[in-house]
């Protein structure tokens, strides 16, 4: 019988046994099996009885850091979607460019995104870089590189196509007309008729409506705070301070008070983004999602004369250039605004005034009313 020891400072880290009629044989395989193990990857590699699936790495990384570094709901999805994935089976240890090039190929071929293709080597990427920082694996991160420009140059991935999307005014009419009725039944628990419209008029993302709270509210100067603002790299502690628009306020105090809750909006906002998506459906609604409101939100503020910077103090965009799309946007007609200023919502009820500041303005909008405007115009997605 042969017998290999690895050590490492004395103790020891491997032992392998094996039996052989011969002692010559014995002795051959013993000396070949050393020089082998002499490779750390095939050290660990042995160590771990054939390898370290790739499946194990991401589940390990999403046990140890989501905790603390609090992620959102897109890439703890994707995050599963990689670990499920058959390429989730590949041992991380011997992972090379072309696995996961094919990787990408495949998933392109399944029908998923150029941008989302472009997303799993991302992750995948921080979970290699933890495993060789944190676990001391002898992964290679770096071709996670090499496998994105190769995909770059083939056209497996690429950036997200702006999404172009506002509601119509016939939309917001039926929307509006569609929770105004569910909203009164005893079961209901979010008043989706106040929700939708103050994402509209606050510009808030659907997370960060259910996150408010009273206490960061300033009435003197009208903001409010986002606390852990959505940001690429630097989401957590990122609290930044928006400005309502009058409406927005008006809906935020509209809110009771709960005992032992401070937030504006109680509410989880994957029941909010639910009871929105399935009006949609019972609607007819093709292709509006929640986040659509904040780009009709936005759209909005610029059709009220505001510039970029003032935009911005609503909305939170760090980068300008986003916002600069907005400013080529046509006015749509008065109409778009007239049947939903807040006092219509205290009382669930659509309101017969318009949102002009003169009896004539609010009287020539409610003669139009049956009248469809253009569609909006904003072509970027916030």
């Amino acid at each position: 019988m042969a017998v290999v020891r690895i050590f490492r400072d004395k103790k020891l880290v491997h032992q392998e046994t094996k039996t052989f009629s011969r002692h010559a044989a014995a002795d051959k395989w013993a000396k070949e099996r050393e020089v082998a193990l002499e490779d750390p990857t095939a050290l660990l590699r042995a160590q771990a009885g054939g390898g370290v699936a790739l499946r194990d790495l991401i589940q390990w990384y999403m046990d140890t850091f989501r905790s603390v570094s609090s992620w959102g709901r897109t890439k703890q999805s994707q995050l599963e979607a990689l670990k499920n994935h058959t390429t989730g089976q590949a041992d991380a240890l011997l992972l090379d460019s072309s696995v996961l090039v094919d990787h990408v190929r495949a998933r392109r071929a399944s029908g998923i995104a150029p941008s989302t293709a472009g997303n799993d080597l991302t992750w995948l990427g921080v979970v290699l870089r933890a495993a060789k920082s944190v676990k001391k694996l002898p992964v290679r991160p770096e071709i996670v590189a090499e496998a994105r420009d190769a995909c770059r140059e083939l056209r497996l991935i690429g950036k997200s196509r702006k999404r172009v999307r506002t509601p119509t005014y016939e939309e917001l009419v039926a929307l509006d007309g569609y929770f105004e009725r569910t909203d009164q039944r005893s079961n209901t628990e979010i008043p989706m008729r106040q929700v939708m419209w103050f994402a509209i008029y606050s510009t808030r993302r659907q997370e960060e409506i259910t996150r408010i709270l009273r206490r960061d509210n300033d009435p003197d100067r009208r903001l409010g705070l986002v606390r852990d603002l959505k940001h690429p790299t630097d989401k957590q502690g990122n609290h930044r301070h928006f400005r309502y628009t009058p409406e927005a306020w008006a809906i935020m105090e509209m809110q009771p008070k709960v005992d032992g809750e401070d937030r504006m909006f109680p509410y989880n906002p994957k029941s909010v983004g639910s009871r929105f998506t399935r009006a949609c459906q019972v609607l007819g609604i093709e292709n509006l999602h929640f986040h659509d409101l904040r780009h009709e939100g936005t759209t909005r503020l610029f059709e009220s004369g505001l510039q970029i910077p003032e935009v911005a103090a609503h909305t939170l965009h760090d980068s300008w250039a986003v916002l600069k799309g907005y400013t080529h946007i046509v006015v749509r007609s008065a109409i778009l605004h007239a049947p939903f200023l807040p006092a219509a919502l205290a009382n669930s009820h659509r309101s017969a005034s318009a949102r002009g500041t003169s009896p004539a303005s609010r009287r020539s909008a409610s003669r139009g009313r049956r009248r469809l405007p253009a569609k909006a115009t904003s072509v970027l997605q916030a």
